[in-house]
């Protein structure tokens, strides 16, 4: 609990993943690649209860074997290529009633620790904010990027801008994926974690892999040496 509030953790990981096949259990720095979100969940200080949302008895037995929780086990409609992150939540919280908060955790981050779970918890909730998400400074500055229009030329995404270096140049975050966290009956309402009120906590890039493709666990190995 946090400030008297409940919180729930929701694990995400179907079984049809179709870019990495098996990835959520896939050994990963010693582990199956979603017992590193358990962990992490099981550790943090405000966290109550950890669930598991899948609609594959394999990762769910991959994940109780770590100590996460398996309430139920999610319908087959909603673990499709085209089912979104917020349908998959509400069914969630619905199945789950009766906490005031939850954090979404998806396996995909391994790098991501207990300390950046807690602050974005505690970021959220000091500053009486509904919706908080992780980011990271971007690599790439969108004020230098470019369409390509006809006959090559290039128009700027943005309006141009004077500075040419690139510690001059105003600071832009991106999603890193790593931590969603909002307050439960807000979320229901809107189903979105991007609002005019979201605010955001920074993640170092060193902790902000995200795992999506060959390329993204191959790295992982190289930095890790695992």
């Amino acid at each position: 609990m946090i400030m008297g509030k409940s919180v729930l953790a929701i694990i995400p990981a179907r079984g049809g993943s179709k870019g990495v096949v098996g990835k959520n259990i896939r050994p990963v720095m010693g582990k199956p690649l979603i017992a590193h979100a358990i962990s992490v969940a099981k550790a943090s200080e405000y966290i109550d209860r950890v669930i598991l949302t899948t609609d594959s008895m394999e990762i769910a037995e991959v994940a109780a074997r770590y100590g996460c929780d398996i309430p139920f086990m999610r319908d087959p409609s909603l673990a499709t290529d085209t089912t979104s992150t917020a349908q998959v939540v509400v069914d969630a919280l619905m199945k789950c009633p009766g906490y005031d908060y939850f954090v979404l955790l998806q396996p995909t981050s391994p790098l991501r620790n207990v300390s950046d779970v807690d602050g974005c918890i505690l970021a959220c909730t000091t500053r009486l904010a509904s919706v908080c998400v992780s980011v990271v400074e971007a690599a790439e500055s969108p004020f230098w990027m470019y369409r390509m229009e006809a006959g090559s030329t290039l128009s700027s995404i943005l309006p141009p801008t004077a500075a040419t270096r690139r510690q001059d140049v105003e600071k832009v975050y991106s999603l890193n994926g790593a931590v969603y966290f909002a307050k439960s009956e807000w979320f229901i309402k809107h189903q979105s974690f991007i609002s005019p009120s979201t605010i955001g906590y920074e993640m170092p890039a060193s902790r902000s892999i995200d795992l999506d493709t060959e390329a993204d666990f191959t790295y992982l190995e190289f930095i890790t040496g695992e």
